[in-house]
């Protein structure tokens, strides 16, 4: 099916039973977000907003919201552009099956963008004002696009398969903006926009950038890809979509022909103000910073124009199904972009960037009769340095030839086959003072914080403990238990409690016992797996806030003989968590109700 606007998507969702409408008058502040993250959580179908309070334009989210619904979206392309991608990491395949591989090729050439000299989006123009202004979370700084797709051009390079089509959060109420003059546009670090506006800065000219909202779903799945290199993502937005991108040049803009929306505008050098919060996909608040300003040149739409949009919040949500639909069509690029990697998992239960769990080749001493990390530490450095996974905090890395059927999407058994390994003297490895993402405030400042990569390989060395007999304390999985301790105050503090701790649980019995997780609500922690990757690995900053029973530091290498200890403590510098709002969800029950939209649904 090629869709050519987000209204033919949704009609078509809604003849096959993938999507329901909303017919009650509901309010963009929280109230539309509650409702989609009910849906969500219930597994429910996509959700058309018919009559949105104070504005004209209908909304739809959920799109995304399963992988089958995803797949169902994309039918029509779905495998050919799997295909093509594996085709570009591997180009000797096209040599091999030159005639099997033919129309790959031809795919891709007719996926080229196409310059047009109008299309629909230029239907009428409006202004930020008339626009679905959602707000997601009580403590947001304004409504937010959950769901842009923003455009930019390299400074010194005009070609259009050299621009950069992606997915970065805009402010367009709130804070200290000029309404409908100003809006907020918050990028992390390695982005590409970020290349751009850098030698705008160097040229010291404006960077212009506009903004599309909706179009064909493809289009918002492209400004979330990460491509191989080479590949344009309006090259790949059309090959997904069964369309080219077409696009229009107008007063110096790119605009996309197709979207449902388009807001233009400048970025001028040195301009930023404060952005934010915002809730985001960690879980918490991200806090209130300086991002560049947009000044805003003009806002179209398209006739019968629909909005839309997600909410981001603590995992899973539905940009957990991004990430699986992401997965689906290009598992095997960062494999391939790896020497001696054959599985990396980003785990979403974890916000993405906090946790890695990673498979490789321990190929380099086989002659060798103790084992120890040498090849993983390479191709660990390698991961660490490889697009976003560079934002990783930790690193779990094994080696495929210990255990042939190891996977690191079965977590729980990820764990269980790392920690009979891991010897807590040798296996830790730190990164200090580098970045992580800008999401995540563990750290002591923006964009600041640690790393560790742990790397096992060799025999069982331990059987895990199944049961915990520690006073405070509950099992999480085998080997892992969390305990509780009084409320984070300060480090120095922390240091005093946990040497303490060391000191008596050192004389305690721990055999099989290899982490302890340190908290404020032990039961919540051990309660379920989302719950420990959540708390331990969202909540602590490596270099900061691991510990060890019997820790030792050697010619500047620090390890320890006993249990290593992670303080998932919340500190007082972290972001406060995600709440719901009581009287908003009240709200949302009653449109469950008999007669009420969501019955049934919830």
């Amino acid at each position: 099916m090629i869709y050519k606007s987000t209204r033919e998507c949704v009609e078509d969702l809604e003849k096959h039973g993938h999507l329901i409408r909303i017919k009650e008058e509901v309010d963009p502040d929280l109230e539309m977000a509650a409702i989609h993250l009910r849906v969500f959580e219930n597994n429910g179908p996509a959700i058309l907003f018919e009559n949105i309070k104070g504005c004209e334009f209908q909304a739809v989210s959920n799109l995304f919201g399963t992988l089958e619904r995803s797949k169902f979206i994309f039918r029509g392309t779905f495998d050919k552009v799997q295909q093509l991608i594996e085709l570009k990491n591997d180009p000797i395949k096209a040599i091999k099956s030159p005639i099997k591989n033919f129309s790959l090729g031809w795919l891709a050439l007719k996926s080229l963008p196409k310059k047009v000299s109008s299309g629909d989006v230029l239907f009428k123009e409006t202004t930020i004002d008339k626009i679905p202004l959602i707000k997601c979370w009580e403590k947001d700084g304004g409504a937010f696009i959950t769901l842009p797709q923003v455009f930019s051009k390299d400074p010194e390079n005009d070609s259009i398969l050299k621009s950069n089509l992606g997915m970065y959060r805009i402010q367009l109420t709130g804070n200290d903006y000029d309404l409908n003059k100003e809006i907020g546009l918050h990028y992390q670090i390695h982005r590409g926009i970020g290349v751009h506006q850098s030698k705008a800065n160097n040229l010291g000219k404006p960077l212009k950038v506009s903004i599309f909202i909706g179009g064909s779903p493809a289009h918002t799945v492209a400004a979330v890809m990460p491509l191989p290199e080479g590949m344009s993502e309006l090259t790949f937005a059309g090959a997904l979509s069964g369309r080219r991108f077409r696009y229009i040049e107008k007063d110096g803009h790119v605009l996309s022909a197709d979207a449902d929306f388009v807001i233009t505008g400048e970025i001028h050098p040195n301009e930023t103000k404060p952005e934010g919060p915002f809730g985001d996909h960690l879980g918490y608040y991200s806090l209130t910073h300086d991002f560049p300003v947009m000044k805003v040149d003009k806002v179209y739409h398209r006739k019968d124009a629909i909005w839309p949009f997600t909410v981001v919040g603590r995992p899973p949500q539905e940009d957990t199904q991004f990430g699986a639909l992401i997965h689906e069509l290009s598992g095997s690029a960062i494999p391939e972009e790896i020497p001696g990697l054959h599985q990396v998992n980003a785990l979403d239960a974890a916000g993405v960037h906090p946790l890695l769990l990673a498979i490789g080749s321990e190929r380099y001493t086989p002659y060798q009769t103790i084992k120890q990390p040498q090849e993983l530490l390479t191709i660990a450095n390698h991961i660490l340095g490889f697009g976003q996974l560079s934002l990783a905090k930790y690193l779990w890395i094994a080696n495929k030839e210990d255990n042939q059927q190891l996977n690191c999407n079965k977590v729980e058994d990820f764990f269980t086959h790392m920690l009979e390994r891991v010897n807590w003297e040798n296996d830790l490895h730190f990164y200090t003072n580098t970045t992580i993402d800008t999401l995540d405030y563990s750290g002591t400042d923006i964009n600041r914080g640690s790393k560790v990569v742990i790397a096992a390989v060799g025999d069982k060395k331990r059987d895990l403990a199944t049961h915990c007999n520690l006073p405070n304390s509950a099992l999480v999985m085998p080997g892992i238990i969390a305990m509780n301790l009084d409320a984070f105050t300060t480090y120095e503090k922390a240091e005093e409690e946990i040497t303490a701790l060391s000191k008596t649980l050192s004389s305690q019995a721990l055999e099989g016992i290899m982490m302890i997780i340190l908290t404020e609500d032990a039961s919540f922690t051990a309660e379920s797996l989302n719950n420990f990757l959540w708390a331990s690995f969202t909540r602590s900053n490596p270099a900061n806030d691991i510990y060890g029973v019997n820790s030792f530091t050697q010619h500047k290498h620090w390890g320890c003989k006993g249990p290593l200890i992670i303080d998932a403590r919340i500190k007082p510098h972290h972001a406060p968590p995600l709440v719901k709002n009581p009287e908003i969800e009240k709200r949302v029950d009653k449109l469950a109700e008999k007669g009420g939209s969501l019955y049934g649904i919830i």
